[in-house]
Formats: C-alpha cells, structure tokens, sequence
C-alpha cells in the first residue's frame, strides 16, 4: 500500500508539533503539509487531495465544520477537539474518529489505525461526516454567520447583512444588500436554524429578514409582494402568508 498523503489543520502550534511528534512512529503516513487555519486548510486539501486530515474543531475565522462544507474533495478525517460532551457523543454515533484533548500516544496510535483500516478496507466516511454535520447544527439555538466559497475565495457572512435566501435546485442565493453567494444547502435547513425572531419564510422559495421587509401589497388573487429596503420585491405565497402577518402582527 502507498503511503497515506496527511495534512494538519490545527491553529495551536504546540498541538501540530505534537502530533508531528507521534506521526513518526508511522511509516505508512506521509506528512504533505501543515495548515494554522481553516481557510489555508481549504486551499490545501482541494489542491493536493490528501488520503487523511487531522482537524481541528475549534478555530477562529473558520471552524472545523465550516471548513468542510466548503470542499471540493473530502478526506478521511480525524478530529482533534476539546469539544462539549453532546459533541463527542455525536461523533461516537456518527463513527467518526475524533482525539479529546489533551490526548496520549496511545489514544492517538488507536485512531490513526482505525483510520489506516477504513482508507485500506476501501470504506468512506462522506456520509458519516455530512450526519455530524447536520447533528451539530441541529442542536444550536441559531445560526448567526454563513461560510460560502466562490472559486478560491471565501467569505464569511453575517446573519445580519443577509435580506433574503431564495431556493436555485439544489442551492440556495443568499442575498445581501448588493451581493448574493451561492451555497449548496436546503431552503429546510434555513428555516430550522435561522432565529424565528429575524427571519421568516414568505414562500416555498423565499426567506426573508424582517427587519428589512418595507412594504407589502397585494400581488394577485391570494398573493402579495413584498418589498425589501433595497428594492427587491420578493413573492409571498398563500400558504406562507400567514407565517408574515402573525411576525407582523397584521
């Protein structure tokens, strides 16, 4: 078997030097780069395709789990966390190898062999991690930014400056002031996780924010138009319609 291309993906020096250490006891694992963040994490795996990735959690600007919605190619992964217990339990229930640090030699050694056993046996994790993912986010009381890559650049969005999210197949636009980001993802998904209190679905295609919502008025028999601040009118549907007037109080 060829060696197994592995990156890092940790902000914490000491702990990437730490797992550099206890990566030489393993010859069948070839180290291919290091990352200090989640955006240099991107960029590498989707450049060089690595068999295996240790990623960190919890980082700043980007985190672990927002790092991987925006790859183009997914690895097998291990997780290095100090995360809550809910957390651990979802990784457990997902299968996914995860390391809680502070971590031994020992807990590592069982990690990366189960990892090593899954890429030889020919197994995948994608499925695994996109249930983790969904887990995760299900259980947060809301969002409150959005990740979405365009090419190689990505932008962080804050739930504030978004107007509306339309649906586009199996994409949604998400739309700010004078920009809109695509991002692969269901209109379901924002309903459920955005703040009831911000935002409100008006359609089986549109959500919007209401505190940019300026005026309503009837559109055609049993539909109204809504129109945004920055003057984009938006459809608001017979079913959905009432989840509007009860957010207004009309």
């Amino acid at each position: 078997m060829d060696k197994l291309r592995t990156i890092i993906i940790e902000d914490e020096e000491l702990a990437r030097n730490l797992i550099k250490k206890f990566l030489v006891e393993f010859p069948q694992i070839e180290l291919i780069a290091e990352c200090a963040n989640g955006f240099d994490g991107v960029k590498s795996i989707n450049e060089l395709k690595p068999d295996l990735i240790f990623l960190d959690v919890q980082m700043p600007k980007l985190t672990g789990f927002e790092m991987l919605e925006l790859l183009d190619f997914m690895p097998h992964i291990i997780f290095t966390t100090a995360y809550n217990q809910f957390a651990i339990k979802a990784f457990e229930y997902n299968t996914i190898y995860y390391l809680l640090k502070p971590f031994s030699f020992e807990k590592f050694e069982e990690a990366v062999l189960k990892a090593v056993t899954t890429i030889e046996n020919k197994q995948y994790q994608k499925a695994a991690i996109s249930g983790l993912i969904e887990q995760i986010n299900s259980e947060r009381e809301s969002l409150d930014r959005i990740v979405v890559k365009n090419g190689s650049k990505i932008k962080i969005i804050p739930i504030n400056e978004i107007y509306w999210i339309e649906a586009a197949d199996d994409y949604v636009v998400i739309n700010t002031e004078k920009e809109e980001h695509i991002k692969q993802a269901t209109m379901r998904f924002f309903e459920d996780n955005l703040s009831e209190k911000e935002f409100v679905r008006i359609h089986r295609s549109s959500i919007v924010r209401i505190s940019k919502i300026a005026e309503i008025e009837k559109y055609e028999k049993e539909t109204y138009l809504v129109t945004l601040q920055n003057g984009k009118k938006v459809k608001a549907s017979k079913r959905y319609y009432p989840n509007l007037r009860d957010v207004l109080n009309l």
